[in-house]
C-alpha cells in the first residue's frame, strides 16, 4: 500500500487511481472525449477488482483510514445524540462511545466502538481496543435503555479488546463475559452492525443482537489475521495467508448464520461515497428495527438465545 499526501492507496486500487489521475490531467485541458473513455475503463476495472477481492484485501479495505468510523455514523444517522460517560467504577473508556439519540423519530441507545482518525485521536480512543471500563460503561447504558424499553444499536469496529496488563488486572475477560450474559437477558430490541473490523470477544462484547448486520467490506472473526499467523507460524507477516484461510468477510458469516444481513457499500468501499453509505446504513437499521420492535419481550429474548445457540450446529450424514 502507498500513501501520497491525503491519498491512501491500497495495492489493488493502484490501477484505478492511475486512471483517475489521468482524468484530472485531461479535465485541465477539457478533453471530454478522452475523459469519457477513461471513466468507462474505470467502471469496467472496478467491476473486475472489487467482486473478486481476497479475504486479506477485504481486511485492508475494512481498515482503510478514510473509511467512515463510528463517530461519523453517529453524526450523520442519529439526531439529538447525547453522550453518557463513565462506568461508575473506574474510568471513562474513550474507545467506546455511549449515549441516546433518535433514529428517524425512534429514540435509541447507541453503543459504538471508535478507533479514531488522526494520531492524537487514535491514542485517545486506544485504536478502538476497549478496556474493561468500556464494556462496563456499555452495559450500564444498555441496562438503562432496557429499563425504559428503548431499543439498542451497537456499532462495531475493533481489532479486539485491549490485551494490556492493566486491562487484565481490572477483569477484561469477566467484563466481556458479563456483557454476553446480560445482553441475552435484556428485554428490548438490539441491533448490532459491524462497520469495519469485528475482532474476537472485543466485538462480541457488544455484539449480541436480535439482528446482526455487516457492511459489505467489513470483517468478523474470532481472531485477527496477525494474531492467527503469530500462533500458527510465529510470524505475523503471514497475516495475508491467515486471512485467506479464515475466509473473512460477510458472505461466509451469513452462510454460517453468524449474521442476518449484508449492507451493500458503494463500489470501492464506504469511503468512496460516504453520504450514500450513511443512507444505506440508516435505511437498514430502520427496517430491521421496525421488524423486531413489535415482538413481545419474552419472544424477543427467546429468539435471541435460540439464534446464537444454533450457530455452529452440524448435521452428521451417515454414508
Amino acid at each position: 500500500m502507498s500513501s501520497s499526501g491525503d491519498k491512501f492507496i491500497l495495492d489493488f486500487e493502484q490501477p484505478l487511481r492511475e486512471l483517475e489521475g489521468q482524468i484530472e490531467k485531461l479535465e485541465a485541458v477539457s478533453n471530454k472525449t478522452e475523459i469519457k473513455k477513461i471513466k468507462e475503463q474505470i467502471l469496467s476495472l472496478e467491476k473486475e477488482i472489487y467482486p473478486n477481492l481476497t479475504s486479506w484485501e477485504r481486511v485492508l479495505l475494512a481498515r482503510h483510514p478514510k473509511r467512515p468510523h463510528a463517530i461519523d455514523y453517529i453524526d450523520n444517522i442519529f439526531t439529538d445524540f447525547f453522550e453518557l460517560s463513565g462506568d461508575r467504577y473506574f474510568a471513562n473508556d474513550k474507545s467506546i462511545i455511549t449515549g441516546f439519540g433518535y433514529l428517524s423519530k425512534r429514540k435509541v441507545a447507541v453503543i459504538a466502538i471508535e478507533k479514531g482518525s488522526k494520531t492524537k485521536e487514535k491514542i485517545l480512543r486506544n485504536f478502538g481496543m476497549p478496556r474493561p471500563e468500556g464494556y462496563r460503561k456499555a452495559l450500564r447504558v444498555m441496562k438503562l435503555a432496557d429499563r425504559f424499553k428503548i431499543p439498542i444499536i451497537t456499532l462495531i469496529d475493533t481489532p479486539g479488546a485491549y490485551p494490556g496488563i492493566g486491562a487484565e488486572e481490572r477483569g477484561q475477560s469477566l467484563a466481556i463475559a458479563n456483557n454476553l450474559l446480560e445482553m441475552f437477558q435484556l428485554q428490548t430490541p438490539i441491533i448490532s452492525l459491524v462497520i469495519g473490523e469485528g475482532g474476537s470477544g472485543g466485538a462480541l462484547g457488544i455484539g449480541i443482537g436480535d439482528r446482526v448486520l455487516m457492511m459489505e467490506y467489513s470483517t468478523y472473526s474470532v481472531i485477527s489475521p496477525e494474531s492467527c499467523a503469530s500462533i500458527l507460524w510465529a510470524d505475523p507477516q503471514k497475516a495475508n495467508i491467515a486471512a485467506n484461510s479464515l475466509q473473512l468477510g460477510p458472505r461466509m458469516a451469513k452462510e454460517l448464520g453468524v449474521i442476518d444481513e449484508i449492507i451493500l457499500e458503494p463500489t470501492g468501499g464506504a469511503h468512496r461515497n460516504k453520504e450514500k453509505s450513511f443512507i444505506s446504513v440508516k435505511n437498514a437499521l430502520s427496517k430491521n428495527l421496525i421488524e423486531i420492535d413489535s415482538q413481545c419481550q419474552k419472544t424477543l429474548t427467546e429468539l435471541r438465545f435460540k439464534k446464537f445457540r444454533e450457530m455452529g450446529n452440524l448435521t452428521l450424514v451417515k454414508k
